[in-house]
C-alpha cells in the first residue's frame, strides 16, 4: 500500500492515460463518438430549401411493378422531372447491367447533356477498374494519394448511360469503429486515380466548374477548394456530415409540384430492397445522405476534426492533469477541489465555445477522465495517508496520552514532528518512597500477585493526574514514572503544570497511605522531581522499532532531583532553579544548593 498510494502510482495512471488515449483503442473512439453525435445534434434542425428528394417506395412499386423498374421507366422520370421544372438530378441508384428489357437506349439519351449525376461505388468486388472521373489541381507540399482513402475496384454503371451524363461521384460512406456514418469521404484513390464524391461531383456540376482544388500539406489534406466554396477536411479528406436537415420527399408515382429549379436526388427507400445506412439519427437512404453533405457545404456549416485536435488534446489534457496531481499533493484540500472544478469547467467551456465558434470536433471525454482519474487517485492517496498517519498516531500515542490530546494529534498531525525537534520542556521523574518494605511484606505472605494490584492502583492513579493536566508519560520503569510537558503538544506553561501535577499527586499520595495503613500495611511515600529545560524530543530508535521520547541533560537533571528527595527531611518534591523561574512566583521554599553526579556546576533546588 506504501507504493499503491504514493504520488507515483498517480503518475503512473496518467501515463497510462497518455499511452492509451494515443493508441486510441475503439473503446476510445466509440466514447469520443457519442459525445461528438451531440455536439452536431446541439445545431438547430433546418429545413433544406435547395435539394428535394424523389423516393422509390412502397408506393412507387405498386403503381410501376417490381424492383428494378426498366430503365424507359427511368427515362420517364427524367422527362417528368423536367416537366415540373427540376434543377440538376441525381441518381443514387445504379445501372451496372443492361437493361433486361432493353430501355437503356431511351434512357441514354434522356441521361445526355440533360443535367444527370450518376453514382458509383467504390468496392474490391467491383468488376471496373477505371471509370469516368474529373482531374484534380493540387496545390501544397504533399501529395493526396499518401492520404486519401483507397479501394481496389469500382462498381460503375453501364458506358452507353454514363457517357452522357454531366458527373460521376462515389456514394461510398465512412463507417467509423461503431459502424455509424458520420462522414464522407469527398475524394478516394482508386487504382492511383482521384475520384470524386457524389457529393462533391454534383457541387462541382451546380457551380459549372471544370475540376476541383485539393489543398495538401506533410500532415494530410486541409480542403478541397470548389469556388465559391472552400471546404475545409480531415486529413483524409473525409467531411462530417450534418445530419439535422430535413428535406422535402416526394413519393415517386404522385404528383410533382413546380420544383423551381431545385437539385432533385432520387433513392431507393422501399423496405426490403434499399439499404439502409446507419447514421447517428437513426437508418437513412443514400440519397438523404449525399443530401445532408451536400447541404452542409451549401450552408457553409463545415464540421471538421483538424489534425492537430489530436495533439492539442494530449498536450494540453496531460499539463492539467500533472498540474491537477500537483495542487492535489502541495496544496490544501480545498484548492485542489477548486482547482479540479475549474479545469472541468474550463476545459467544457473552451470546447463547447471553440465548437460553437468554428465547428471545430474536440474531444472533452478524454480531458474529464483524466482529470477525474487523476483527482482521484491523488485525493484517494492523500486521504489513505491521512488516515494511516491519524491511525499511527493514535496507536502510537493513546497509550501514554490524553486521548483529547490524542484527538488534536489525529485532527492535524503537523503537530507531531518526527525524527527530532528541540524544545524548551519540563521533566517529572516520580518514585515510590519505601517500595522495599511493602515489597518484602507480600514476599514474606506469598502474595505477588497483590504486590502488583498495589503498583498498578498507585500508577493508575498517578497516570490518570498526569494526562487530565495534558502530560505525556513517556515510560514505566518498576515503580517509576517519567512524563514531561510541551511535546507533542504545546503547552505554554508546561512548568506551571508540572508543578500543578505534583501537588495533585501528593494529594493522590495522601490517601493511597491512608488506605495502606487502613489495611496494616508498611507506609509508602512518593519522591518526585522535577526541572524544565532544552532537549530534543521526537522518535527515537530504529526504523523497526522506535519511540517517541527525550534526550537531554535537562532529562537527567529530573531523575537526579527524584532520587535527592531521599536525603531531606519531609520533603517529597525537589525542583530545579530553572522550573521555579518558569513558574509562578512566591509558591517555593529553597532548600539546598547541590551538585547532583554527572554534572560539575551546582544546582539551587526548592520544594512546594
Amino acid at each position: 500500500m506504501k507504493y499503491l498510494t504514493s504520488v507515483w502510482t498517480t503518475i503512473a495512471i496518467i501515463v497510462l492515460g497518455l499511452f492509451i488515449r494515443i493508441s486510441d483503442p475503439d473503446i476510445v473512439q466509440q466514447i469520443r463518438l457519442v459525445v461528438f453525435d451531440q455536439y452536431i445534434q446541439s445545431i438547430p434542425d433546418k429545413k433544406s430549401e435547395d435539394i428535394v428528394l424523389v423516393n422509390i417506395g412502397e408506393e412507387s412499386l405498386e403503381k410501376y411493378g417490381q424492383w428494378p423498374f426498366p430503365r424507359h421507366q427511368f427515362a420517364q422520370m427524367i422527362s417528368d422531372l423536367r416537366n415540373a421544372n427540376a434543377g440538376l438530378i441525381g441518381f443514387t441508384i445504379m445501372f451496372p447491367e443492361p437493361d433486361r428489357f432493353g430501355g437503356d437506349e431511351v434512357f441514354a439519351s434522356w441521361v445526355k447533356d440533360n443535367g444527370i449525376i450518376l453514382a458509383q461505388d467504390a468496392d474490391p468486388r467491383g468488376r471496373s477498374k477505371s471509370a469516368p472521373y474529373v482531374g484534380t489541381a493540387i496545390f501544397g507540399t504533399g501529395e493526396p494519394n499518401d492520404w486519401v482513402i483507397k479501394y481496389d475496384g469500382l462498381v460503375t454503371n453501364i458506358s452507353e448511360i454514363e457517357q452522357g451524363a454531366w458527373g460521376h461521384g462515389l456514394i461510398n460512406g465512412m463507417p467509423e469503429v461503431d459502424g455509424v456514418v458520420r462522414r464522407i469521404p469527398l475524394i478516394s484513390q482508386i487504382n492511383e486515380q482521384l475520384y470524386p464524391s457524389f457529393a462533391l461531383e454534383l457541387l462541382r456540376v451546380a457551380n459549372e466548374k471544370p475540376s476541383y482544388t485539393v489543398k495538401v500539406n506533410d500532415s494530410g489534406i486541409e480542403e478541397i477548394i470548389l469556388r465559391p466554396f472552400q471546404i475545409p477536411t480531415d486529413p483524409n479528406g473525409s467531411i462530417w456530415i450534418n445530419t439535422n436537415y430535413t428535406f422535402n420527399e416526394i413519393e415517386y408515382g404522385s404528383e410533382l409540384p413546380n420544383l423551381e429549379g431545385k437539385i432533385v436526388l432520387i433513392g431507393l427507400t422501399a423496405s426490403g430492397l434499399a439499404s439502409q445506412i446507419p447514421t447517428p439519427v437513426g437508418l437513412q437512404s443514400a440519397h438523404q445522405l449525399q443530401a445532408s453533405a451536400i447541404q452542409t457545404v451549401f450552408d457553409d456549416n463545415s464540421i471538421s476534426r483538424p489534425l492537430w485536435t489530436d495533439l492539442v488534446e494530449i498536450l494540453v489534457s496531460t499539463v492539467l492533469a500533472f498540474l491537477l496531481v500537483l495542487l492535489v499533493y502541495r496544496a490544501p484540500v480545498w484548492v485542489s477541489g477548486i482547482g479540479f472544478l475549474v479545469f472541468c469547467f474550463g476545459s467544457v467551456s473552451a470546447v463547447y465555445y471553440i465548437w460553437n465558434k468554428w465547428y471545430v470536433l474536440l474531444d472533452l471525454t478524454y480531458s474529464l477522465i483524466l482529470y477525474i482519474i487523476s483527482f482521484t487517485s491523488g485525493s484517494f492517496n492523500n486521504f489513505y495517508k491521512q488516515y494511516m498517519l491519524r491511525q499511527q498516531i493514535k496507536k502510537q500515542f493513546e497509550t501514554y496520552l490524553d486521548p483529547r490530546q490524542v484527538m488534536l494529534l489525529q485532527k492535524d498531525p503537523s503537530l507531531l514532528k518526527l525524527g527530532g525537534e528541540r524544545k524548551e520542556m519540563t521533566f517529572m521523574f516520580m518514585d515510590i518512597v519505601g517500595f522495599t518494605p511493602i515489597s518484602e511484606h507480600y514476599k514474606n505472605n506469598d502474595d505477588p500477585e497483590g504486590l502488583v494490584k498495589i503498583i498498578n492502583s498507585y500508577l493508575d492513579r498517578m497516570t490518570k493526574i498526569i494526562l487530565n493536566n495534558g502530560g505525556t508519560i513517556d515510560k514505566y520503569m518498576g515503580d517509576c514514572i517519567m512524563a514531561f510537558w510541551n511535546a507533542p503538544l504545546p503547552c505554554h506553561n508546561h512548568a506551571q503544570m508540572a508543578v500543578k501535577t505534583a501537588r495533585e499527586i501528593l494529594e493522590a499520595a495522601d490517601e493511597l497511605i491512608t488506605e495502606l495503613e487502613e489495611q496494616g500495611l508498611p507506609r509508602i511515600d512518593v519522591g518526585i522531581g522535577i526541572n524544565t529545560g532544552d532537549c530534543i524530543v521526537g522518535n527515537m530508535g530504529s526504523e523497526s522499532r522506535f519511540d517517541y521520547s527525550v534526550i537531554g541533560d535537562a532529562v537527567n537533571l529530573a531523575a537526579r532531583l527524584e532520587g535527592q528527595t531521599r536525603n531531606y527531611d519531609g520533603v517529597r518534591v525537589l525542583l530545579s532553579q530553572f522550573s521555579v523561574a518558569k513558574s509562578e512566583e512566591g509558591l517555593y521554599t529553597r532548600v539546598d544548593e547541590i551538585q547532583v553526579k554527572g554534572k560539575s556546576e551546582t544546582v539551587t533546588v526548592f520544594t512546594i
